[in-house]
């Protein structure tokens, strides 16, 4: 079973998949300029004291969430981790929702549980997170492997981190969707660094190797490119939905910003953090919608002004009713998961309950 590479484009203009429409393009810009632009205002929220705990984003990331989930249906299911913001917006969590869970108001998408990373909107088709990296991997081949018992033309995908290759619950997972041919996409976002240890000092084999071993394809794409990362998810969802099993996709990033706010990353060489500054996603595709003679200004200027809403509506929303900590607990009923927003152009319909 061969590794290989999905190759960016040769011209940033002509560089679009077959599969995308310029609506589509302009659509992956938006996504990921919302992330950008929410999670630079939480990071001020953050520093005014409005957002407790701590604070993790993915500045610099955002066309791997963005691109992946494109490509991904409204019936498919979604493992989000806490770099990868611009997936719950793509599946139509508004930026208000996004502030609520931010600062633990009760309109936020957990109703003020959860703290500001744990989260996922069930009725959305997307699983709350768990810290304890890459466990999603898990949940994400465990609901595949519902949809092959079920016999459902549908995927799973879930995201994780470089050093999620170090712990069992990576392997267990490559394993048990390599030997069912679980319909399950895993995306690693190789973002150079697992807190302050470089890939260096995590592994000799790069992690993309490793599906071979467990007898699926692994391809190595570029995570700074929001139309390569869909294209070579929406092949691997292809590859999935015709019984052929997983795919494990290499991104390759860089992590802009600490660990977590309270990281200042001093670990990290400079001329390293400069080299990736020069291969923002954002840029690439702002070039890109530029040939499409978009106003990307105005695009900006709406942007901004929706994420501001979104704060002032956020902010005027009340706290949660501490009696109400030990509601939910535990299912009372059962809580399935729903179908989210599928925009792609390649798919006709956008989601009710599954």
């Amino acid at each position: 079973m061969a590794t290989g590479t999905a190759r960016p484009a040769e011209s940033e203009a002509a560089g679009a998949s077959a599969h995308l429409t310029p609506d589509d393009r302009v659509g992956l810009l938006r996504a990921m300029l919302t992330m950008r632009g929410i999670e630079e205002r939480a990071m001020t929220l953050y520093r005014q004291g409005k957002v407790p705990g701590s604070f993790y984003d993915g500045y610099g990331q955002e066309a791997v969430s963005a691109g992946a989930t494109w490509a991904m249906a409204p019936e498919d299911r979604l493992c989000i981790l806490h770099r990868d913001l611009a997936a719950h917006l793509i599946r139509g969590v508004p930026p208000a929702r996004i502030f609520a869970q931010y600062m633990g108001r009760d309109g936020g998408v957990t109703g003020g549980r959860e703290g500001n990373v744990h989260f996922g909107d069930r009725n959305l088709g997307c699983v709350g997170m768990v810290s304890m990296l890459p466990d999603m991997m898990l949940v994400a081949a465990g609901m595949a492997m519902a949809f092959k018992l079920r016999d459902e033309a549908r995927c799973a995908i879930t995201w994780f981190g470089d050093g999620s290759t170090s712990r069992g619950d990576f392997h267990e997972a490559m394993n048990w969707a390599g030997v069912q041919k679980l319909p399950v996409i895993f995306v690693l976002e190789n973002n150079q660094y697992a807190y302050s240890t470089p890939t260096a000092g995590q592994f000799a084999v790069n992690p993309v190797e490793r599906a071979a071993a467990y007898g699926f394809p692994g391809f190595t794409v570029d995570g700074n490119d929001a139309e390569a990362m869909f294209e070579a998810t929406r092949v691997a969802r292809e590859r999935a939905i015709a019984g052929d099993g997983p795919t494990l996709l290499e991104a390759v990033t860089m992590r802009m910003h600490g660990h977590a706010a309270h990281d200042d990353m001093k670990y990290v060489p400079s001329e390293l953090v400069e080299k990736w500054r020069a291969k923002d996603p954002i840029d690439l595709q702002v070039r890109r919608a530029e040939t499409l003679d978009v106003d990307v200004e105005a695009l900006r200027a709406g942007i901004k002004a929706e994420i501001e809403a979104g704060v002032d509506e956020a902010l005027a929303m009340a706290m949660p009713d501490g009696d109400t900590a030990t509601d939910r607990l535990f299912a009372e009923d059962e809580a399935l998961l729903s179908n989210g927003n599928g925009p792609w152009s390649g798919f006709a319909h956008s989601g009710d309950d599954a």
